[in-house]
């Protein structure tokens, strides 16, 4: 059976809207975009490039998705992220698209997503990872789907912007199996579900 690793970048108060770029997620009037800059580092490269040298295979919610493609789906750069990205099979959860030609590798989950990601961690021992699809990851938690998180906390608060976990999550404990601070003070911390 697949696990379902979440990666997700977090402020300490739980904001996970848009680390990357100002005009990755603008919903609700979010201004903060891009808050994640400027803390990469040695560190966080070696930890991140651990999880991405796993063999294994990637879910992504629709947002996520069409973001990504943009971002990567096009890259040649030889960056080892690029190639990583554009390789594995990408899974896409989503009601809406009608297809996911728009990127290679790519498999269009039509339907519901607790459904369809049930059936498709029975499939395969091939691990699943999610990056960002917050929206996603809320419902896949919720219903006990989720794994392992590495969350990569970033030293600020923002007191606006979409989080984590809104609203009520159900109880889950998970233990602590890694945690790396970089030279920028962001804490990389890894989490398995008990």
């Amino acid at each position: 059976m697949r696990s379902i690793t979440v990666t997700m970048s977090v402020t300490l108060d739980g904001v996970v809207q848009s680390p990357g770029r100002a005009d990755e997620d603008t919903r609700g009037g979010f201004m903060h975009g891009g808050w994640g800059q400027g803390y990469w580092d040695g560190v966080m490269a070696r930890e991140m490039g651990m999880g991405m040298s796993a063999p294994g295979d990637m879910l992504l919610g629709r947002r996520t998705w069409q973001d990504f493609v943009t971002a990567w789906g096009r890259a040649s750069d030889g960056n080892p992220f690029s190639t990583h990205m554009n390789a594995a099979t990408k899974y896409v959860v989503s009601r809406s698209l009608v297809d996911v030609d728009a990127w290679q590798n790519s498999v269009l989950l039509r339907g519901d997503a607790v459904e369809t990601v049930t059936e498709l961690k029975v499939e395969s021992d091939r691990d699943l990872s999610i990056i960002g699809s917050a929206s996603l990851v809320r419902t896949l938690h919720a219903a006990g789907l989720v794994d392992q998180y590495t969350l990569v906390i970033h030293p600020m608060t923002l007191g606006s912007g979409s989080r984590l976990f809104e609203g009520p999550a159900p109880r889950t404990g998970f233990q602590l199996t890694r945690s790396v601070t970089t030279t920028t003070g962001v804490i990389i911390a890894r989490y398995a579900r008990m």
